[in-house]
């Protein structure tokens, strides 16, 4: 990630501000219109726990962008997590268009091709950390 994708999604996050909280409820909303299968994998009913972690994880990350390698152990033990609980890798990608979707409702003309970019550079990295370590915690289950 570069400096100025870096910048960029800092300035996004910081427009969403007082708006962040909004931004949980319409990713899941979108989440489980792409995929209405992926339901099932999150808790039954309120999703308001989830919803706020989502906000922590997101905060965080905007946060390291500029110390990514600090940031991978935590993401690698979320990736083996989520393996745990049936995320399979294609459920990143789903994840990934319904967050890029959610942030550009949100931001309207705000969220410009650059934006995007960005978001979606800092995604793909991101989730490429936790899908090669779910595959990795798959693969010793398997072989344990």
């Amino acid at each position: 990630m570069t400096a100025d994708q870096i910048a960029t999604i800092r300035s996004t996050w910081n427009l969403m501000g007082a708006t962040t909280d909004a931004v949980a409820p319409l990713f899941y909303d979108r989440l489980f219109t792409l995929a209405p299968a992926l339901r099932p994998l999150f808790p039954a009913g309120d999703l308001s726990g989830q919803a706020e972690k989502l906000g922590q994880t997101l905060a965080v990350v905007v946060k390291s962008l500029d110390d990514l390698p600090r940031l991978v152990p935590a993401l690698e033990a979320l990736g083996a997590r989520h393996a745990g609980y049936g995320v399979e890798a294609w459920h990143y990608d789903v994840v990934g268009q319904a967050l890029l979707e959610t942030f550009a409702e949100v931001l309207g003309a705000h969220f410009t091709p650059a934006a995007r970019e960005a978001w979606a550079a800092a995604y793909t990295t991101l989730a490429g950390v936790m899908v090669a370590a779910g595959d990795a915690a798959g693969n010793s289950a398997r072989v344990a």
